[in-house]
């Protein structure tokens, strides 16, 4: 089935409903429903919404055994589940877009022995980290072609063939290295179903309804998977808009969607459309459809899109007043004071109540216009939330951090250089806005203590002649207990954050940090590395993270933040709906977006011929792209610009005849007071929460929750897990081994080289070790465990399965370790591998362990309908005794479990993280305790 849903035309209900049709008329099982989104925030509210009907009709669901997600997500599943049929071994590392690039950079050198690199890296006098810029899009491209480097490098073109031994090479770092990119978790699935014909055939023995959101951008290998997972019965609805195709840049093709039906014969293929908008006025409705109402979509005796017109609602009544307009100033006006104007008069007639009311959209919003707007409406006071604006080196809080850490080394500034005549432009910000503001900072009274400090730890860094027992990022806690820091962090009297974009800034500074010296292999600073490693920092990582720019937090669980207008790229705008959205870039033109190359791949080696003419698809992605900004508008559509004539005209030629013939909101025709503007639509995600992840360390200190989950700080200091973690791991190999039927593969050699295996890719991805005896100690805990059940595993039924409950208000979920029980029932184990404890001295820690086990035994039994008698704590560590303790199940305990762990979500999602007094024997290891010693703890004991 081929869903055609125009914009507002009630897209998502159309999937939940259909969803929930099949549970309920169908009968369809959680793992037989195949359904992919565009996006993690779209996933998220599509099971949020799906759950709620449910929860509505009275059934129990297990979304969490669903394949619901985004492409990359499921096919990431996918792996993880059948990973041993893959080139990954355990605990790989995933790398998003920057890791990926940061890490081409590091092994870049072998790609410029390649034979014509300089078409794939760019010139060669380009900087370096230019050049794996260069050759990251190509490697992208090429995965997301699904393109075969055996085949490229067979080519008679000397281009072709360069990206076929870059692609090669790159394969072998990704496997040596036992990483796997963004790009690559597609392309690592559809190897998995096509190579391994059992994990495809036990697949479409289980997934029976498929269903696939935003068809009009997805791309080839995307398409290829779909295609084999259907197989010869193709159960398949997609839906889409092809007029809002904008991801060609990524590899999305609109080929899928407008030739899908011709890919099933006999015209089984069913198409519906879904046309009537419920979101927008009619004007903006006429607007849009008249922009798209073109000759140039036909090309060749093809037309390359579907032929549709937008309805209105008529249901509805609509005032009688212009609904688009334009705001903008004359070619000597000013277009600052003109938007100021027009939102301080809608919120002075009370037009909009909330500045949320209004988005902002442009083509980029990292634009020199488009960041001077900004800050004038910044300045005026009107908030304005643009987190893709490349504003993050901007902030204050972060720009006098760097100056902090610069003081903290006053060596940088001669050891920065590599020639007398050396310079990078970084080092003006570095200098002008982060080191002089720091210093006139310090000179200030209230600062004496942190000038007392930095100059005494600048001195000892100067001529450092030991080991620390810090890194940078030990240093950056260390800072937050001065006022002139920790005032980001500031609360009000019920213990709000007063400015949680500034928190949340220094949050992602953590884990910049942290990454830094993950990369790099720093725990401490060591004197023989000191001056190589500040030098990188701030010379390497710190400047490609600025030139390549960083995007500020997004709340997915927030439509748009209170109190700011939202600036936003109208690709990041796509799904969402404003009441009065204000389109700019007006002085864009359509602009090519392909090289000789990508020709020569496309009409040579890519699996299908060209489709859209090449020459043509600038003004097909040009078009697109603004009318999915225009249909954004519910209330009003502004379009806003500087106007400007002769070079650079704005608007440009290709908005003149839509533009000209607008009024100005000044006009008569402009009569807002007629209309009735719509509120920000409230989104209520359902999060999913855990009893070690959430329920235990919120009641441990709710602050630590606070920092290191909600505001998501990256700690320095890492619980010793490994050692858990390896003797679980394996013993989970063990389990999985039985459960295939491979007993007979089982022996103290395989056990041991899975013992190794896995140590080896744990330590190279947390870059923590044990010593060789501990080791040895580790791998006993597991050949014990092995022994003890030699010949009889006929108890497990299931090895450490993710299990999820949907609530009302949240998502509860848990993995565990099910072994039979008595008369059909079923018996919870959790694997310890610490000492047994003993039952008087340890009770409180005990009482913690059961609880957990409740909460297992509550997902177990409300999701499966198992009947759960009893749960156990195995202990790997006993070598002579009983090795478990043992808990009957106690249904009013488990109860009062379940009840508090819902306190504790509601507590969470009202962000109530106050606490009475501070749990001191937790602070010892806590990276906030420098913070937290001078905080004022007072309100909180009064309250």
């Amino acid at each position: 089935m081929l869903i055609i849903a125009g914009p507002g035309s009630g897209k998502t209900f159309t999937l939940v409903e259909r969803v929930v049709y099949l549970i309920i008329e169908k009968g369809a099982e959680p793992e037989s429903l195949f359904v992919v989104t565009f996006t993690e925030k779209a996933a998220a509210e599509l099971t949020t919404r799906v759950s709620n009907r449910l929860l509505e009709l009275g059934i129990r669901f297990n979304l969490h055994e669903m394949y619901l997600g985004t492409f990359h997500s499921i096919c990431l599943r996918l792996i993880e589940e059948h990973r041993e049929y893959t080139r990954l071994q355990r605990s790989f590392s995933l790398m998003d877009q920057f890791d990926q690039q940061y890490f081409l950079y590091q092994n870049l050198d072998p790609y410029g022995d390649i034979d014509n690199a300089q078409v794939i890296l760019g010139d060669p006098g380009s900087s370096r980290w230019k050049r794996s810029e260069s050759l990251v899009t190509w490697l992208n491209k090429a995965t997301e072609e699904a393109l075969d480097p055996a085949g490229l490098i067979k080519a008679n073109d000397g281009a072709v063939q360069a990206l076929g031994k870059c692609l090669q090479l790159y394969h072998h770092q990704l496997e040596e290295h036992n990483v796997l990119d963004f790009s690559g978790i597609q392309y690592e699935a559809l190897l998995l179903l096509r190579n391994f014909p059992e994990v495809l055939r036990d697949l479409r023995g289980k997934i029976k309804y498929m269903m696939v959101d935003e068809y009009q951008d997805t791309n080839t290998i995307q398409e290829m998977f779909l295609k084999l997972l259907c197989g010869e019965n193709p159960n398949l609805c997609v839906v889409g808009d092809d007029d809002q195709g904008l991801y060609r840049f990524r590899g999305a093709s609109i080929r899928n969607i407008l030739t899908f039906k011709e890919q099933f014969g006999g015209g089984i293929c069913k198409q519906v459309n879904l046309t009537i908008n419920y979101r927008s006025h009619p004007d903006i409705i006429r607007y849009f459809n008249r922009w798209m109402e073109r000759e140039g979509w036909t090309f060749g005796g093809q037309t390359f899109r579907y032929d549709k017109v937008i309805e209105e609602n008529n249901s509805l009544n609509f005032p009688e007043t212009a609904t688009v307009l334009k705001v903008s100033s004359g070619i000597n006006g000013n277009w600052h004071n003109e938007v100021y104007d027009f939102l301080t008069y809608l919120r002075g007639e009370g037009i909009i109540t909330n500045w949320n009311q209004v988005a902002f959209l442009f083509r980029s919003v990292k634009h020199h216009r488009v960041v001077s707007l900004a800050r004038s409406l910044e300045e005026r006071g009107i908030g304005v939330y643009s987190p893709r604006s490349n504003m993050f080196f901007d902030r204050e809080e972060v720009r006098l951090i760097f100056g902090a850490l610069i003081f903290l080394f006053p060596q940088f500034p001669e050891i920065r250089k590599w020639s007398d005549s050396a310079h990078l432009a970084i080092w003006d910000y570095y200098d002008q806005e982060c080191f002089a503001p720091f210093v006139h900072e310090l000179r200030q009274p209230e600062n004496k203590d942190l000038l007392v400090w930095a100059r005494s730890l600048a001195k000892k860094h100067f001529v450092l002649t030991e080991n620390t027992d810090y890194g940078f990022t030990g240093l950056f806690y260390s800072l937050l207990r001065f006022p002139l820091f920790s005032r980001f962090l500031s609360e009000d009297e019920n213990g709000q954050l007063v400015d949680e974009r500034a928190a949340r800034n220094l949050a992602m500074l953590t884990r910049l940090l942290v990454k830094f010296e993950y990369l790099h292999h720093i725990s401490v600073l060591n004197p023989a590395y000191l001056e190589g490693n500040v030098k990188t920092l701030f010379n390497t990582f710190l400047r490609f993270l600025k030139e390549g720019g960083i995007d500020e937090y997004e709340d997915s669980s927030e439509y748009a933040p209170r109190d700011c207008v939202s600036f936003l790229t109208i690709h990041q705008s796509k799904g969402l709906e404003f009441p009065v959205v204000m389109v700019g870039s007006l002085h864009a033109t359509p602009r090519k977006q392909y090289t000789d190359l990508d020709e020569i791949l496309e009409r040579d080696y890519l699996s299908r011929p060209p489709f859209e003419p090449i020459e043509h698809t600038k003004y097909y992605d040009f078009w697109r792209l603004y009318y999915t900004a225009y249909s954004r508008a519910q209330n009003v559509l502004a379009l806003t610009c500087q106007e400007v004539s002769g070079r650079g005209r704005t608007p440009s030629k290709h908005f003149v005849d839509y533009y000209d013939a607008l009024p100005s909101w000044r006009d008569a025709a402009f009569i807002p007071h007629f209309l009735n503007l719509d509120q920000i639509k409230e989104v209520r995600l359902k999060r999913e929460y855990s009893f070690t992840s959430h329920l235990s360390l919120f009641e441990n200190c709710a602050q630590q929750y606070l920092f290191f989950k909600e505001l998501e700080f990256s700690p320095v200091r890492k619980s010793p897990i490994l050692f858990g973690t390896l003797v679980h791991q394996t013993i989970e190999d063990i389990h999985k081994t039985v459960l295939r039927g491979d007993e007979a593969k089982l022996s103290h050699e395989q056990i041991s080289s899975w013992f190794e295996t896995n140590y080896k890719y744990l330590t190279k991805r947390e870059r923590v070790y044990l010593a060789e005896p501990i080791r040895k100690v580790a791998l006993g805990h597991v050949i014990r465990y092995y022994d003890r059940h030699r010949g009889d595993w006929s108890r497990i039924v299931e090895a450490e399965v993710d299990i999820s409950l949907v609530k009302d208000q949240y998502i509860l979920k848990g993995s565990v370790d099910l072994i039979t029980g008595e008369d059909d029932t079923v018996e919870i184990v959790d694997f310890k591998s610490e000492k047994k404890p003993d039952m008087e001295k340890d009770r409180e820690k005990l009482r913690r362990y059961q609880r957990q086990l409740e909460v297992y035994a509550h997902l177990v039994e409300e999701r499966t309908g198992l009947k759960v008698t009893k749960t156990h704590l195995y202990y790997t560590s006993e070598e002579a005794g009983n090795p478990y303790i043992s808990f009957n199940k106690d249904d009013g305990s488990i109860e009062r479990t379940i009840q508090t762990f819902d306190e504790v979500v509601g507590s969470i999602e009202s962000h109530d993280f106050n606490i009475p007094e501070r749990p001191e024997k937790l602070c010892v290891e806590c990276d906030m305790r420098s913070y937290c010693d001078t905080k004022n703890w007072i309100f909180r004991v009064e309250k």
